[in-house]
C-alpha cells in the first residue's frame, strides 16, 4: 500500500472511531500511533518511537512527553498528544516548554484529528508559536501528502524539511488573513480599495459601511467570474461530442438578479463533495443558489438533498428526505458540516 492510501485509510479510520474514543490514551492506540506507522516508524520499537519520553526541565525532573522519534540515540521529532476532541493549544505545553532543551528540530501537537507542526523558524531553540504546517486527517490534500512524505523514516532530511518550512508557515498565515478579508473584510482593507475608488472627500464612517459591503460583494463576484472562466475553458478544449452533451445537462447554477454566491458557500460544497466522494461520482453533484437558501442536488435540481443557510448569524446545514422534509442542523463554522456526515450519505439513498 502507497503512503497515501495509507493516509486515507487513516482518515477513514478516524472518521469511522472518532466519536468511541472516550480517552487520551484510546485517541494515541486508534489514531496517532498507526500516523506514526505511516511515517514508517517501527512503534513498538524502543530504539526507534519512545513513549512517555522523559524530560527533564530545570528543576523539573522526570516530567515526559508523549512520543519521541528517534535516529542515532537522539529524538528528532517530539509529539505531545490530546484527546480527539480537544483543540490544540501550545498554551503551558509541555511539547514548546522541552523543545529548547532537546536536539530534536520538530514538534508535533495532535489530537489525532488535527496535526500542528512546528520548528524554531523565528528564534534558533525556541519553538515558534504558530505551525509552519497544519493536517486535518480527515481532508488530506494532495500537497499535504507531498509534505508529510518529507517526514517519512526513509526521507527525513532535517535541510529538506527547513527548505520548505519557511515558505509553508507564511503561505498558510497568508491564505488564513484572505479567507479572513474576503468573508469579513478588515476596515484596514476596505480603506485600500475604497481610497482608489472614492472621489468624493473624506470617508467617513458611512462610507466606509458602505464600501464594505461593496469590497465583500466584489470579492465574490470575482471569484465567481474566475470559477466561470475556469468552467468555460474545460468545456471549450473538450470534444465537441463532449461539450454537446453538457450542453443537455443542467447547469450548476441559476442564479437570478442580485444573487451573489459567496467563498464560504463555494467553500462548503466542496466539503460536501469530499463527504460524499465515495458514494457517488462527484460531478453529478451541483448547486442551485436562490435568495433564501445555498441548494445542493444530484444531477438535477429535483433531487435536492442539502441546502445551506450561511448568510446570517444562525448558520444551518438542512438535511431533507425523500419527502423533501428539511432536518435543520445549527453550524458555528463550515467545517461543522462535516459532525453531519451520516446524514448526507443517508440523504443520497433514494437517489442512487
Amino acid at each position: 500500500m502507497d503512503f497515501k492510501d495509507l493516509l486515507k485509510q487513516i482518515s477513514e479510520r478516524a472518521e469511522k472511531l472518532r466519536e468511541n474514543l472516550q480517552t487520551e490514551e484510546a485517541t494515541k492506540n486508534a489514531l496517532i500511533m498507526p500516523f506514526i506507522s505511516a511515517l514508517g516508524y517501527d512503534v513498538f520499537n524502543p530504539l526507534e518511537v519512545v513513549p512517555e519520553y522523559t524530560c527533564d526541565i530545570g528543576t523539573k525532573k522526570g516530567e515526559k512527553i508523549d512520543y519521541a522519534i528517534i535516529k542515532d540515540n537522539e529524538p528528532i521529532i517530539l509529539i505531545e498528544c490530546k484527546h480527539c476532541e480537544q483543540d490544540l493549544t501550545l498554551h503551558d505545553n509541555q511539547l514548546l516548554r522541552y523543545f529548547h532543551v532537546s536536539k530534536a528540530k520538530f514538534g508535533i501537537l495532535t489530537n489525532g484529528l488535527k496535526y500542528r507542526f512546528y520548528t524554531d523558524l523565528d528564534t534558533i531553540n525556541k519553538m515558534d508559536e504558530k505551525p509552519f504546517l497544519e493536517i486535518d486527517i480527515l481532508d488530506i490534500k494532495d500537497f499535504h501528502v507531498e509534505e508529510l512524505k518529507k517526514f517519512h523514516k526513509s526521507n527525513f532530511s532535517v535541510e529538506s524539511i527547513l527548505s520548505s518550512a519557511s515558505e509553508l508557515k507564511y503561505t498558510n498565515e497568508l491564505k488564513r488573513i484572505i479567507n479572513e478579508e474576503f468573508n469579513s473584510p478588515s476596515s484596514e482593507f476596505v480603506k485600500l480599495f475604497a481610497k482608489r475608488v472614492y472621489s468624493g472627500g473624506i470617508i467617513t464612517n458611512k462610507i466606509m459601511e458602505q464600501f464594505t459591503d461593496l469590497v465583500k460583494k466584489s470579492l465574490s463576484v470575482y471569484v465567481n467570474d474566475k470559477i466561470n472562466e475556469r468552467l468555460k475553458s474545460a468545456l471549450s478544449s473538450e470534444p465537441k461530442q463532449e461539450t454537446q452533451k453538457q450542453d443537455e445537462q443542467p447547469q450548476e447554477t441559476e442564479e437570478g438578479d442580485g444573487i451573489i454566491t459567496t467563498i464560504e458557500e463555494l467553500q462548503a460544497f466542496t466539503i460536501v463533495k469530499s463527504i460524499l466522494r465515495d458514494k457517488v461520482d462527484i460531478s453529478r453533484i451541483i448547486y442551485k443558489d436562490t435568495i433564501g437558501y445555498f441548494g445542493i442536488t444530484l444531477d438535477n435540481f429535483k433531487k435536492t438533498f442539502c441546502r445551506l443557510r450561511l448568510d446570517g448569524k444562525n448558520k444551518t446545514i438542512a438535511i431533507l428526505d425523500e419527502n423533501k422534509k428539511e432536518t435543520k442542523y445549527p453550524i458555528n463554522t463550515i467545517d461543522d458540516i462535516y459532525n453531519y456526515s451520516e446524514q448526507l450519505l443517508k440523504s443520497l439513498e433514494p437517489y442512487l
